[in-house]
Protein backbone atom coordinates (compact mmCIF):
# COMPACT_ATOMS: atom_id res chain seq x y z
CA UNK A 1 0.00 0.00 0.00
CA UNK A 2 1.20 3.51 -0.69
CA UNK A 3 0.43 6.65 1.29
CA UNK A 4 2.49 9.13 -0.69
CA UNK A 5 2.93 10.14 -4.32
CA UNK A 6 5.97 7.94 -4.86
CA UNK A 7 6.23 6.78 -8.49
CA UNK A 8 4.86 3.26 -8.74
CA UNK A 9 8.03 2.13 -10.53
CA UNK A 10 10.02 3.01 -7.38
CA UNK A 11 7.74 1.17 -4.91
CA UNK A 12 8.37 -2.53 -4.20
CA UNK A 13 5.53 -4.82 -5.25
CA UNK A 14 3.77 -7.36 -3.06
CA UNK A 15 5.27 -10.21 -5.10
CA UNK A 16 8.72 -9.30 -3.72
CA UNK A 17 7.70 -10.39 -0.19
CA UNK A 18 4.69 -12.56 -1.03
CA UNK A 19 3.25 -14.46 1.92
CA UNK A 20 4.69 -12.06 4.50
CA UNK A 21 2.72 -9.52 6.53
CA UNK A 22 3.01 -6.23 4.66
CA UNK A 23 0.48 -3.96 6.42
CA UNK A 24 -1.83 -3.77 9.44
CA UNK A 25 -5.17 -2.00 9.49
CA UNK A 26 -7.67 -1.10 12.20
CA UNK A 27 -11.43 -0.90 11.69
CA UNK A 28 -12.99 1.35 14.33
CA UNK A 29 -16.24 3.12 15.12
CA UNK A 30 -14.76 6.60 15.53
CA UNK A 31 -11.67 7.75 13.61
CA UNK A 32 -11.04 10.79 15.82
CA UNK A 33 -11.19 8.76 19.04
CA UNK A 34 -8.83 6.16 17.53
CA UNK A 35 -6.38 8.83 16.40
CA UNK A 36 -6.31 10.44 19.85
CA UNK A 37 -5.88 7.08 21.58
CA UNK A 38 -3.06 5.73 19.41
CA UNK A 39 -1.29 9.09 19.33
CA UNK A 40 -1.15 8.98 23.14
CA UNK A 41 -0.29 5.29 23.46
CA UNK A 42 2.05 4.72 20.50
CA UNK A 43 3.09 8.30 19.67
CA UNK A 44 1.70 8.07 16.16
CA UNK A 45 1.21 10.95 13.74
CA UNK A 46 -1.63 10.96 11.19
CA UNK A 47 -2.25 11.94 7.59
CA UNK A 48 -4.56 11.16 4.68
CA UNK A 49 -3.07 9.29 1.72
CA UNK A 50 -4.33 8.13 -1.65
CA UNK A 51 -7.17 6.00 -0.25
CA UNK A 52 -9.48 8.90 0.58
CA UNK A 53 -10.69 10.76 3.65
CA UNK A 54 -12.19 7.64 5.25
CA UNK A 55 -8.81 5.92 5.56
CA UNK A 56 -6.09 7.46 7.72
CA UNK A 57 -2.40 6.53 7.79
CA UNK A 58 -0.37 6.44 11.01
CA UNK A 59 3.36 7.21 10.89
CA UNK A 60 6.35 6.82 13.19
CA UNK A 61 9.29 9.12 12.46
CA UNK A 62 7.92 9.68 8.98
CA UNK A 63 7.44 5.99 8.18
CA UNK A 64 3.81 4.90 7.55
CA UNK A 65 3.12 1.94 9.82
CA UNK A 66 -0.65 1.31 9.92
CA UNK A 67 -4.02 2.36 8.56
CA UNK A 68 -7.33 3.12 10.28
CA UNK A 69 -10.80 3.21 8.79
CA UNK A 70 -14.31 3.50 10.17
CA UNK A 71 -15.84 0.03 10.22
CA UNK A 72 -18.90 0.96 8.20
CA UNK A 73 -16.86 2.61 5.43
CA UNK A 74 -14.99 -0.64 4.71
CA UNK A 75 -18.05 -2.89 4.86
CA UNK A 76 -17.20 -4.20 8.33
CA UNK A 77 -19.41 -4.25 11.41
CA UNK A 78 -16.86 -5.08 14.11
CA UNK A 79 -13.70 -3.39 15.32
CA UNK A 80 -10.36 -5.19 15.12
CA UNK A 81 -6.75 -5.02 14.08
CA UNK A 82 -6.14 -7.04 10.91
CA UNK A 83 -2.81 -8.08 9.35
CA UNK A 84 -2.55 -8.03 5.56
CA UNK A 85 -0.28 -10.50 3.76
CA UNK A 86 1.47 -9.75 0.47
CA UNK A 87 0.14 -11.63 -2.54
CA UNK A 88 1.22 -11.83 -6.16
CA UNK A 89 -2.45 -12.31 -7.11
CA UNK A 90 -5.33 -11.51 -4.75
CA UNK A 91 -7.76 -13.44 -6.94
CA UNK A 92 -5.66 -16.60 -6.86
CA UNK A 93 -5.11 -16.30 -3.12
CA UNK A 94 -8.84 -15.95 -2.47
CA UNK A 95 -9.54 -18.96 -4.69
CA UNK A 96 -6.99 -21.08 -2.80
CA UNK A 97 -8.57 -20.02 0.51
CA UNK A 98 -12.03 -21.08 -0.69
CA UNK A 99 -10.69 -24.44 -1.87
CA UNK A 100 -9.33 -25.08 1.64
CA UNK A 101 -12.40 -24.06 3.63
CA UNK A 102 -11.74 -20.35 4.15
CA UNK A 103 -14.34 -17.63 3.63
CA UNK A 104 -14.27 -14.17 2.08
CA UNK A 105 -15.83 -11.10 3.70
CA UNK A 106 -14.73 -8.49 1.17
CA UNK A 107 -13.13 -8.51 -2.26
CA UNK A 108 -10.92 -8.73 -3.99
CA UNK A 109 -11.59 -5.05 -4.73
CA UNK A 110 -9.41 -2.28 -6.10
CA UNK A 111 -7.71 0.17 -3.76
CA UNK A 112 -5.22 2.01 -5.97
CA UNK A 113 -2.39 1.18 -6.27
CA UNK A 114 -3.48 -2.40 -5.71
CA UNK A 115 -6.19 -4.91 -4.81
CA UNK A 116 -7.25 -6.19 -1.41
CA UNK A 117 -9.46 -8.85 0.11
CA UNK A 118 -10.59 -9.57 3.66
CA UNK A 119 -10.75 -13.30 4.48
CA UNK A 120 -11.22 -15.70 7.38
CA UNK A 121 -9.43 -19.01 7.76
CA UNK A 122 -11.37 -22.20 8.45
CA UNK A 123 -11.26 -21.56 12.21
CA UNK A 124 -12.61 -18.02 11.83
CA UNK A 125 -9.45 -15.94 12.27
CA UNK A 126 -9.66 -12.84 10.04
CA UNK A 127 -6.79 -11.71 7.81
CA UNK A 128 -6.30 -9.67 4.67
CA UNK A 129 -4.34 -10.04 1.44
CA UNK A 130 -2.80 -7.26 -0.60
CA UNK A 131 -1.68 -7.31 -4.23
CA UNK A 132 0.19 -4.33 -5.62
CA UNK A 133 2.60 -1.61 -4.58
CA UNK A 134 3.89 -1.72 -1.01
CA UNK A 135 5.08 1.09 1.17
CA UNK A 136 8.56 2.17 0.10
CA UNK A 137 11.12 0.49 2.35
CA UNK A 138 9.42 -2.72 3.52
CA UNK A 139 12.37 -3.51 5.82
CA UNK A 140 12.12 -0.07 7.42
CA UNK A 141 8.39 -0.56 8.06
CA UNK A 142 9.17 -3.90 9.68
CA UNK A 143 11.66 -2.32 12.08
CA UNK A 144 9.52 0.63 13.13
CA UNK A 145 6.15 -1.09 13.69
CA UNK A 146 4.64 -3.56 13.98
CA UNK A 147 7.06 -5.97 15.60
CA UNK A 148 5.26 -9.08 14.38
CA UNK A 149 1.80 -10.67 14.11
CA UNK A 150 0.66 -13.73 16.03
CA UNK A 151 -2.09 -16.23 15.29
CA UNK A 152 -3.81 -17.88 18.25
CA UNK A 153 -5.64 -20.84 16.81
CA UNK A 154 -7.05 -24.27 17.54
CA UNK A 155 -4.11 -26.18 16.05
CA UNK A 156 -0.90 -24.49 14.94
CA UNK A 157 0.12 -27.26 12.53
CA UNK A 158 -3.26 -27.31 10.82
CA UNK A 159 -3.23 -23.51 10.53
CA UNK A 160 0.31 -23.51 9.14
CA UNK A 161 -0.76 -25.94 6.41
CA UNK A 162 -3.76 -23.75 5.52
CA UNK A 163 -1.78 -20.51 5.34
CA UNK A 164 1.16 -22.19 3.70
CA UNK A 165 -1.01 -23.43 0.84
CA UNK A 166 -3.02 -20.20 0.57
CA UNK A 167 -0.14 -17.72 0.83
CA UNK A 168 2.64 -19.79 -0.71
CA UNK A 169 4.81 -20.28 2.36
CA UNK A 170 7.78 -22.64 2.12
CA UNK A 171 7.59 -22.87 -1.67
CA UNK A 172 10.48 -23.14 -4.11
CA UNK A 173 9.85 -19.63 -5.42
CA UNK A 174 12.41 -16.88 -4.71
CA UNK A 175 11.61 -14.78 -1.60
CA UNK A 176 9.24 -17.44 -0.27
CA UNK A 177 8.68 -17.32 3.49
CA UNK A 178 10.37 -19.96 5.63
CA UNK A 179 8.25 -21.93 8.15
CA UNK A 180 9.70 -23.81 11.12
CA UNK A 181 8.51 -25.34 14.40
CA UNK A 182 10.44 -23.77 17.29
CA UNK A 183 9.80 -23.86 21.05
CA UNK A 184 6.26 -25.22 20.70
CA UNK A 185 5.14 -22.65 18.12
CA UNK A 186 5.24 -22.25 14.35
CA UNK A 187 7.56 -19.42 13.31
CA UNK A 188 7.38 -17.65 9.94
CA UNK A 189 10.40 -15.80 8.56
CA UNK A 190 10.72 -13.52 5.55
CA UNK A 191 14.19 -12.47 4.41
CA UNK A 192 15.52 -13.84 7.70
CA UNK A 193 13.21 -11.81 9.95
CA UNK A 194 10.57 -13.35 12.20
CA UNK A 195 7.33 -11.88 10.85
CA UNK A 196 4.64 -14.14 12.35
CA UNK A 197 4.12 -16.75 15.05
CA UNK A 198 1.34 -19.36 15.32
CA UNK A 199 0.21 -20.78 18.67
CA UNK A 200 -2.16 -23.64 19.46
CA UNK A 201 -4.83 -23.58 22.14
CA UNK A 202 -7.57 -21.17 21.03
CA UNK A 203 -11.13 -22.43 21.49
CA UNK A 204 -13.16 -22.12 18.30
CA UNK A 205 -16.61 -21.80 19.89
CA UNK A 206 -15.61 -19.85 23.03
CA UNK A 207 -18.01 -17.04 24.00
CA UNK A 208 -15.04 -14.87 24.95
CA UNK A 209 -13.53 -13.43 21.72
CA UNK A 210 -10.14 -13.06 23.40
CA UNK A 211 -9.68 -16.84 23.42
CA UNK A 212 -11.22 -17.64 20.02
CA UNK A 213 -8.95 -18.08 16.98
CA UNK A 214 -7.62 -14.63 16.04
CA UNK A 215 -4.68 -12.69 14.68
CA UNK A 216 -3.04 -10.24 17.09
CA UNK A 217 -0.71 -7.40 16.09
CA UNK A 218 2.35 -6.71 18.26
CA UNK A 219 3.92 -3.24 18.21
CA UNK A 220 7.44 -2.44 19.38
CA UNK A 221 7.57 0.31 22.04
CA UNK A 222 10.27 1.79 24.31
CA UNK A 223 8.19 1.57 27.52
CA UNK A 224 5.43 -1.01 27.99
CA UNK A 225 4.30 0.37 31.35
CA UNK A 226 3.94 3.88 29.94
CA UNK A 227 1.81 2.54 27.06
CA UNK A 228 -0.44 0.69 29.50
CA UNK A 229 -0.86 3.83 31.62
CA UNK A 230 -1.64 5.93 28.54
CA UNK A 231 -4.17 3.34 27.34
CA UNK A 232 -6.07 3.51 30.64
CA UNK A 233 -5.98 7.30 30.65
CA UNK A 234 -7.46 7.48 27.14
CA UNK A 235 -10.38 5.16 27.74
CA UNK A 236 -8.74 1.84 26.88
CA UNK A 237 -7.92 -1.08 29.13
CA UNK A 238 -5.05 -3.40 30.00
CA UNK A 239 -5.91 -7.08 29.54
CA UNK A 240 -2.57 -8.54 30.54
CA UNK A 241 0.98 -7.49 31.42
CA UNK A 242 3.83 -10.00 31.39
CA UNK A 243 5.50 -10.62 34.76
CA UNK A 244 8.79 -9.25 33.44
CA UNK A 245 7.08 -6.14 32.02
CA UNK A 246 8.24 -6.76 28.45
CA UNK A 247 4.79 -7.27 26.92
CA UNK A 248 1.22 -6.10 27.47
CA UNK A 249 -2.06 -6.85 25.75
CA UNK A 250 -4.17 -3.69 25.50
CA UNK A 251 -7.64 -2.81 24.32
CA UNK A 252 -8.59 0.51 22.71
CA UNK A 253 -11.82 2.41 23.59
CA UNK A 254 -13.78 0.62 20.86
CA UNK A 255 -12.62 -2.84 21.94
CA UNK A 256 -9.86 -3.63 19.44
CA UNK A 257 -7.06 -5.67 21.01
CA UNK A 258 -3.36 -5.31 20.28
CA UNK A 259 -0.07 -6.01 22.04
CA UNK A 260 3.01 -3.93 22.79
CA UNK A 261 6.50 -5.35 23.23
CA UNK A 262 9.49 -3.62 24.80
CA UNK A 263 11.98 -2.52 22.14
CA UNK A 264 11.43 -5.78 20.26
CA UNK A 265 13.58 -6.31 17.20
CA UNK A 266 13.12 -9.05 14.57
CA UNK A 267 15.06 -12.18 15.54
CA UNK A 268 17.32 -13.72 12.93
Amino acid sequence: MSSENTPVSEIPASRSVFGAPCWVSLSTYDLRVAEDFYSAVLDWEWHTGDMGENYRFASVRGVPVAGVSEASSMGQTSVAWTPFFASASADETVARSHERGGTTAIGPISFPPGRAALLADRDGAVFGVWEGALLAGWEEWRRVAPAFVALYTRNAFDAAIFYGEVLGWASDAPDSCDVRYEDEEVVLRSRGDVVARIHSGAVEAAPDPSIRPRWQVHFSVPDVAACAEAARARGGSVLRIADDGTEAVLCDPDGAQFAVNADWRPAR
